[in-house]
């Protein structure tokens, strides 16, 4: 009766153990996740070296940050929607984000796409199309003084 009660201690206390190993193990693959995915909001480099290339994305009024960031993973400009999403809302480009169509490049950062598609389009100038107005500066007289000296 004593040998059963040592076996059932020992399996007790190794399941035990292995519980906790497990625990540990998971809480340590989750803690590298959450550093490694809060590292590269903050420091997520562009898809391609540059040059790149150049895609024509078009956004609407409908469409949520995390669809943007969707479509500009599909389109292969970054490489996570939902990582774009969170830069997004930890930017000041936050809601920022207006309709229209963009040109944006492989070569970019998710930052420098977020500056483009927040960009408001400057009003146009109207263009003064009349001749500027000539000043006539006046004229400088010449005077030769005389030093007394010959060579």
């Amino acid at each position: 009766m004593n040998v059963n009660k040592i076996v059932f201690r020992f399996v007790s206390i190794s399941f035990s153990v292995l519980v906790l190993l497990l625990v540990f193990i998971g809480l340590l693959r989750a803690g590298s996740y959450c550093y490694e995915f809060g590292y590269r909001v903050f420091t997520e480099e562009p898809v391609e070296a540059a040059p790149g290339r150049d895609i024509v994305v078009q956004v609407s009024e409908d469409m949520s940050d995390m669809s943007i960031g969707n479509m500009l993973e599909e389109k292969g400009l970054i490489d996570s929607g939902k990582l774009f999403f969170i830069q997004l809302k930890l930017s000041v480009y936050a809601d920022k984000l207006n309709p229209g169509t963009y040109t944006l490049n492989t070569s970019m950062t998710a930052k420098e796409m977020m500056v483009v598609m927040s960009a408001v389009a400057e009003p146009e100038t109207e263009v003064d199309t009349s001749e500027p107005e000539t000043v006539s500066e006046p004229e400088e007289e010449s005077s030769e003084e005389s030093t007394g000296e010959e060579s």
